[in-house]
């Protein structure tokens, strides 16, 4: 095992390192004849060939241009055969789609299977043509024929935003500009900064900016990973670093090369990488260089932290050696980690310096062995990586209380990255990417390369959900596998059986687009969830089973849903033919439209002939119209609904007795020029004594037949209500009351006349006289009543009420003489 500082090289106070990752899996491959995109955190690269440059064709090669994805390692994943026009530019997202712009602004976005989705720049785009393009992870900048700037934020939902007129009538000194994201700007919108003459312009969607500077023309630029710092390339050769909003300058140095780089990068944050042909310089922040060769064109790919180095015939990996490895490593180190690894090594040679290490350290041992731990993730051997992670072991062992998490947590890492960056895989991702990345990120990139058994693995280890790469690995086999729907169904319902809850609606639905619409009612009755099962099925035309689910999940809302759609979609006839035989849903239907749709319920009634449902419905309706003439009418078309049935004779009795009420009333309303409509029998023949028409009263009465009784109590109450005392005493001299006396005295007690009152309280039962007299206070006639009934009981009452001490000696008297005679 050679020294792991075999390939550093110190760049004044700091160690960088270039590795090698894979040896390519390609076959003599000339990257200057390509043009290359390559996705960030270890993804895949995209080549096309140049159209721009001589190409001498071989044998068996198309001359059509097609796009290859390969993975890091050379391995190729998709070709892709081109059919549309000139590429002005490609790129990644950060989910790894693949983006090809062309010249009249149609925009592809390939996955790593070779489907894509496309969209337009807009009529702007297509009428000047696009000459250029910069990209960021969710997003890209189009330059325009006529100069303007035309930028896509959100690739989900696409659209095109005008930023501002940069004023320039020429493009960018050696087509050198570029894009600061969002993410890195302070008002969190995309700015553009563009090279002309001697100056940079800021342009965002409100302004363009000029910064006024002295220092160009420049013909490259480059933003740091963490969108702080700008490195320049000026044309007198100089490579110029300052902070993205100019307002310090951290370093120049002098290539004294006339020629701009054909790329410049960062590695990191910390230092810059140029590429010339053939030559790779390294520049560090205090003018420090390194200089690397290579026999044939190479690209590099941008990280967070480093450089990846793609060439003919490897995968290389350019970075600042970690601070935790470069402690351990570093020759002559006396860290604390570098003091454990070397009791290690010591140990293994049964020599008693390691545990003079030891106790040298003991202080910081939990650091060291926190060092080492970290360590161990910055290595791409897995020998390092045993090594260390068996020293921060070793140390552990001397440690009384030690937190273990994150051993046993990088150990986990470390399986994960090991296994992604075997070369069938090919992704090359380091422990800070990963950090960075997420594993939830990594899963959808092996999902995404239809790597599901790996995918898999990693989720059972880190004890993550399976679902999605579950349901992917079914999407994918649906729309490639050649079976019959049968066998595609239980082919896929055994593999996702051992997962309860599972969602089988995408599924579904991709099997509905795929044109197989039994397999996704098939796959759809596996569906947990109704308010995921019944959407797609009404989506696929099944809206009766659609209804029967919804039912079946409980669920009114969704029901409602159903229905309100199916009412929209169907004929009547068709809706209420799905609708019947569904108690629920009739229900549901039911009480919506007596809110809502009241003549939809009654064609739904008639369809169902339910014909007393119609009747209750069309007078219900009557009762909400003002015009009289037209609720008479309606009423009489629920009249004739009730006769037809034999069993509700009651009812249309009332209606025929209502219609008859209700005429009566509009004459009336002609007479008398008052309001009588909707009022109760009772209460026309009460409003009529009111208005002193008391003749037409009985007439109505007579006419429906109103009861003695309740007329002479309804023509009590009116009279006492508008003070016709004399028509009361007319009443009540009539004839024999058929309601007693005793009501014509309360309501005189309610309207506070005594004097009225009393002229009817002989007129009662003998035994409720003295009760009354009392209630008009009359004590002296009240105890005259209660002496003649021999109530003592009522005597003493009248004595404790009365005031005036003459009647009460009157009443004593009574009482004497009805308790002597006892």
């Amino acid at each position: 095992m050679s020294p792991p500082t075999a390939d550093w090289i110190q760049l004044h106070d700091r160690f960088y390192r270039k590795q090698e990752i894979y040896t390519m899996l390609w076959k003599q491959v000339d990257l200057s004849k390509y043009m290359m995109a390559a996705a960030p955190f270890g993804g895949p690269l995209a080549l096309v060939r140049d159209d721009r440059k001589v190409l001498l064709l071989q044998k068996q090669q198309p001359i059509k241009p097609s796009i290859y994805l390969y993975t890091s390692s050379g391995k190729l994943m998709e070709t892709i055969q081109w059919d549309k026009g000139h590429i002005v530019g490609m790129g990644w997202t950060e989910t790894e789609q693949l983006l090809c712009v062309l010249e009249d602004g149609t925009v592809r976005m390939y996955n790593i299977l070779g489907e894509y989705t496309q969209f337009s720049l807009g009529k702007e785009a297509k009428d000047n043509r696009v000459i250029d393009v910069q990209f960021w992870g969710t997003g890209l900048v189009a330059l325009t024929g006529n100069f303007q700037l035309i930028a896509i934020t959100n690739f989900d939902e696409p659209r095109p935003l005008f930023l501002a007129d940069p004023g320039i009538n020429e493009p960018p000194h050696s087509w050198c500009w570029t894009v600061v994201p969002p993410k890195f700007t302070l008002s969190r919108h995309v700015e553009v900064l563009i090279a002309h003459n001697s100056t940079i312009l800021v342009v965002d969607a409100t302004e363009a900016r000029d910064e006024r500077l002295q220092q160009g023309p420049f013909s490259k630029m480059s933003i740091s990973p963490d969108g702080k710092y700008l490195a320049l390339f000026t044309a007198d050769g100089k490579l110029w670093v300052v902070s993205t909003d100019f307002q310090k300058n951290l370093s120049e140095f002098a290539t004294r090369s006339q020629v701009p780089p054909q790329q410049l990068v960062w590695c990191g944050t910390d230092s810059v990488v140029l590429y010339w042909d053939k030559i790779v310089l390294m520049v560090g922040p205090y003018g420090d260089w390194i200089k690397y060769t290579y026999d044939d064109a190479i690209f590099l790919i941008p990280e967070i932290d480093g450089v990846r180095v793609i060439s003919t015939d490897k995968c290389e990996f350019l970075q600042k050696v970690p601070d935790a490895t470069e402690n351990i490593f570093k020759i002559g180190s006396t860290a604390p980690a570098a003091m454990l690894y070397d009791a290690l090594d010591h140990f293994e040679k049964k020599s008693p310096k390691a545990d003079e290490n030891i106790r040298s350290i003991r202080l910081e041992l939990s650091d060291a062995v926190e060092a080492c731990i970290e360590a161990a993730g910055h290595e791409i051997s897995h020998q390092y990586q045993r090594s260390l992670l068996k020293a921060a072991s070793f140390g552990k062992s001397f440690l009384e209380i030690h937190n273990a998490d994150s051993f046993v947590e990088m150990c986990k890492v470390l399986r994960v990255l090991n296994a992604v960056r075997y070369y069938e895989i090919g992704i090359p991702m380091t422990y800070t990417q990963y950090q960075r990345l997420s594993p939830e990120a990594l899963i959808d990139r092996l999902i995404s390369r239809h790597q599901y058994l790996l995918a898999i693995r990693i989720c059972e280890y880190l004890k993550m959900r399976t679902d999605r790469i579950l349901i992917h690995w079914a999407c994918s086999k649906i729309k490639k596998s050649n079976d019959d729907e049968d066998t595609i169904c239980r082919m896929v319902v055994e593999k996702l059986a051992n997962k309860p809850g599972l969602s089988y609606s995408e599924i579904a639905m991709t099997a509905h687009k795929a044109g197989q619409s039994k397999l996704a009612t098939m796959l759809l009755d596996y569906e947990p969830r109704a308010g995921d099962q019944v959407p797609l099925l009404m989506s696929m035309q099944e809206d009766e089973l659609a209804l029967v689910k919804a039912i079946e999940s409980g669920d009114t809302d969704l029901v409602y849903h159903v229905i309100l759609h199916l009412k929209r979609k169907l004929q009547l006839g068709e809706f209420f033919r799905i609708i019947n035989n569904k108690p629920l849903a009739c229900n549901l239907l039911e009480s919506y439209c007596k809110q809502q749709d009241p003549e939809l319920l009654k064609d739904f009634y008639y369809q169902d002939d339910r014909t007393v449902d119609r009747a209750n419905l069309t007078l219900m309706e009557s009762f909400r119209q003002k015009d009289s003439t037209e609720r008479i009418n309606t009423i009489k078309a629920a009249l004739r609904l009730y006769q037809d049935d034999k069993e509700h004779t009651f009812e249309a009795k009332a209606i025929e007795d209502s219609i008859k009420l209700l005429q009566t009333q509009v004459q009336l309303e002609k007479d008398y020029s008052q309001p009588f409509s909707g009022l109760s029998i009772s209460s026309t023949v009460y409003k009529l004594i009111t208005i002193n028409q008391s003749n037409r009263a009985s007439k109505v009465r007579s006419d429906f037949k109103m009861p003695d009784k309740r007329f002479w109590w309804i023509k009590l109450r009116a009279l006492v209500e508008i003070r016709d005392w004399d028509g009361v005493a007319t009443l009540a001299k009539s004839k024999k009351s058929p309601i007693g006396y005793e009501p014509f005295v309360e309501e005189c007690v309610k309207a506070m006349q005594f004097r009225e009152a009393a002229k009817y309280i002989l007129k009662c039962d003998a035994h409720l006289r003295a009760g009354l007299f009392l209630k008009i206070e009359a004590y002296q006639e009240a105890g005259e009543q209660a002496f003649l009934q021999k109530d003592l009981d009522t005597l003493r009452e009248i004595r404790d009420k009365c005031p005036n001490a003459v009647i009460q000696g009157q009443i004593d008297g009574y009482i004497s003489q009805l308790a002597s005679s006892r």
